[in-house]
């Protein structure tokens, strides 16, 4: 058996490398083509893309795509030992199915070992990367604007804090129209309205101009101040309460724990997508292994069509796990579905048709 457990082994995961080279390779093909115009008038180059960017996007579309390359992978191979019918002689020699499952269930596990390390060590890293490049050179000239020149800014920064910035300037640290609101319960307890704002890196206060102060004391009776400059400090920088869609992946898996509990600490509407960041850091890996069994199931009995029509169900499947992810995870987002019950519920029917498939081709 440890033959054949080398020999499974060795398909696998040579099938798995081959697939991802072919796919990773097209795609990058595929996406510098679309991009080329753009990388040269931003001033970069295909080579600089190539060495700077493609690298860690490439890293990125192995991770997130890993299951479904795994997937595919165990379809193709199986089917090709199904075909040669090498499968009913191992099992006509008296080899349980049960048994020549195990090296798919090694190699399944090494894989998703694997993805898990590199979705908390490698993949943060890679991202910080990624966006770096993407942001300088990648952006239409009207999303970087939006990203460099004119953010809108609105956010809750504690449980009974608001801050609303008009625009604000990532490069100069500069924002017009501040707006700063602190409640009890629901009552407003304090305003502070300011023209314009520069962020001080050094004291890490805000530096407000033209500055309005309206305090509403217990007894409902208003107080109003002016200041032609204030130092204000709050409970959240600008690149803290700056929208920004990736911020999530890319930290750690012990910063991303840390950063939640501060988003949540500030009660901010955005805690459930940095939530669905974390669950899927555990759950996409455990879909490999999932994945791997229920292939195993479909591909190892021999049908009419061959691996052809293998491929087709499998390729099937995989886009359907995909849907049902992208919409748990929406879901979730909105708030419809905890994110832990979102990352998880396509593994767990996912699991329950593998099991049931498993169990049928191995009572066969």
């Amino acid at each position: 058996m440890k033959i054949l457990d080398k020999y499974i082994a060795r398909n696998f995961i040579g099938t798995f490398i081959f697939m991802v080279l072919i796919l990773v390779s097209i795609a990058i093909v595929i996406d510098l083509s679309q991009k080329l115009a753009r990388i040269n008038d931003s001033g970069s180059t295909a080579t600089e893309a190539i060495l700077y960017f493609y690298p860690f996007w490439g890293i990125w579309l192995v991770n997130t795509f890993l299951p479904v390359a795994v997937f595919i992978s165990v379809i193709y191979f199986t089917s090709r030992l199904t075909d040669q019918t090498e499968i009913v002689s191992v099992l006509a020699g008296g080899i349980s199915f049960y048994r020549f499952t195990l090296p798919y269930i090694w190699v399944a596990l090494f894989l998703a070992g694997s993805a898990m390390l590199m979705n908390n060590l490698v993949l943060p890293w890679a991202n910080i990367k990624k966006n770096t490049y993407q942001y300088e050179h990648l952006l239409n000239s009207r999303d970087r604007e939006d990203y460099y020149k004119r953010q809108r800014v609105g956010s809750q920064i504690s449980a009974n804090e608001f801050v609303f910035i008009d625009s604000y300037d990532r490069i100069e640290k500069l924002g017009n129209s501040f707006t700063y609101q602190k409640f009890d319960s629901v009552v407003l307890k304090e305003q502070v309205i300011a023209s314009a704002f520069d962020w001080n890196e050094k004291e890490k206060v805000y530096d407000l101009r033209n500055v309005y102060i309206r305090t509403i004391n217990p007894d409902h009776t208003e107080k109003l101040e002016y200041h032609p400059s204030l130092k204000r400090k709050l409970p959240a920088t600008p690149d803290e309460i700056l929208p920004e869609g990736y911020v999530a992946e890319t930290m750690n898996t012990v910063e991303l724990k840390n950063f939640i509990d501060s988003q949540k600490a500030k009660g901010s509407a955005n805690v459930n997508a940095y939530q669905n960041e974390l669950n899927a850091r555990i759950a996409n890996p455990f879909s490999t292994f999932i994945l791997t069994i229920l292939a195993l199931s479909l591909s190892s009995t021999k049908r009419r069509g061959g691996i052809g029509i293998n491929l087709a169900v499998g390729i099937t499947l995989a886009f359907v796990y995909i849907f049902f992810s992208q919409i748990t995870s929406t879901f979730s987002e909105k708030g419809y579905v905890s994110p832990f019950i979102a990352a998880w519920i396509p593994n767990i029917c996912f699991g329950v048709l593998t099991l049931y498939l498993y169990l049928k081709r191995a009572r066969s």
